[in-house]
């Protein structure tokens, strides 16, 4: 799974993981509001809410700015749903509480098609305050109304959302744009493979290119994607664009098709970067938008190019799948 690490920093702070409570210097833990805290219980004797009530022992809730979602299977692996009704029951403890990861697992400890993922939307609406939220997880084959799920919100203090997957839904990348988020500066969005549910189309993103609902964008990243040239046509005349400080394009399928009408479109030199690793650029292409960026100052990523065979479009891939 390319790309899918545990972060080292999370929304500003070291991340922490909570020590097992027979770990060496398990009672020894730093400030709570110095670290992001990560809890995860698949290597220990406990269960999830068994670790959840020792961290509200062990660590004052009320000073915790950012938390993490590990591994809360034992065994065999079971939904997050329960683990986000512990949390939102417990939301009025956590005041300061302004990041949350949701399924933050490696491959080496659940594939990203196997996290078993559910609505998220409570977390927005427990946490109002609420400013960066990551959710890791595909959709795979499951209907609307099973998995991976989002419902349309409006939530004043979200700044940065950003959807890791293997395989994004496009009834997510639509319930994405139909959220009011007056606040958001960095949407990410991860679409994967069709393969394992990654269905979004450019006609889902057609409010998110608009940009109407989204007054504060300045991050954009549409990745991993099996339509990245589709994408990539849009963005060549997306108003979205115009307002938007970087722009990534990158871990998809992304060839000359897409990069030729990048070139033709609307300027992107007001950006300051424009981020492609991960693409199938011929050597021509990658030479005319190296030039075109460097003389107009912006700052490039066309690292991991690979050849493919332009009979055969199925010999381009996303970076992240299973």
């Amino acid at each position: 799974m390319t790309d899918i690490i545990h972060p080292d920093v999370f929304h500003g702070l070291p991340v922490l993981t909570l020590p097992s409570k027979d770990e060496p210097g398990a009672g020894t833990l730093p400030e709570p509001d110095s670290v992001a805290w990560r809890l995860e219980c698949a290597w220990s004797e406990e269960t999830f809410a068994e670790h959840w009530q020792r961290f509200l022992t062990e660590v004052d809730p009320a000073r915790v700015r950012a938390l993490l979602i590990g591994p809360w299977w034992k065994d065999e692996y079971t939904p997050l749903e329960p683990v986000i009704a512990t949390m939102v029951a417990d939301a009025h403890r956590f005041p300061a509480l302004r990041a949350l990861f949701l399924a933050d697992a490696e491959s080496e400890e659940c594939e990203l098609s196997w996290l078993q993922m559910c609505d998220v939307t409570p977390v927005l609406e427990a946490f109002p305050l609420l400013e960066e939220l990551a959710v890791r997880g595909c959709g795979e084959t499951a209907p609307e109304s099973e998995g991976l799920r989002l419902r349309p919100v409006r939530h004043e203090s979200l700044r940065t959302l950003r959807f890791e997957s293997g395989g994004l839904p496009g009834h997510i990348t639509r319930a994405v744009g139909a959220c009011e988020l007056p606040a958001l500066e960095h949407l990410e969005l991860w679409f994967g493979s069709e393969w394992y549910g990654g269905d979004t189309t450019v006609t889902d993103l057609a409010p998110v290119l608009s940009g109407a609902g989204l007054p504060g964008l300045r991050h954009l990243g549409l990745q991993n994607s099996e339509i990245q040239d589709e994408i990539a046509v849009a963005i060549a005349s997306a108003p979205v664009v115009a307002r938007l400080d970087s722009l990534s394009l990158s871990m998809g399928t992304l060839s000359d098709t897409g990069a030729e009408a990048l070139l033709g479109g609307q300027p992107l030199t007001h950006l300051s970067s424009l981020d492609l690793h991960h693409h199938f650029l011929t050597d021509p292409f990658v030479a005319r938008i190296e030039t075109l960026c460097t003389r107009e100052g912006v700052r490039v990523d066309l690292e991991e190019g690979d050849k493919w065979d332009d009979e055969d479009d199925e010999s381009r891939y996303v970076a992240v799948s299973e």
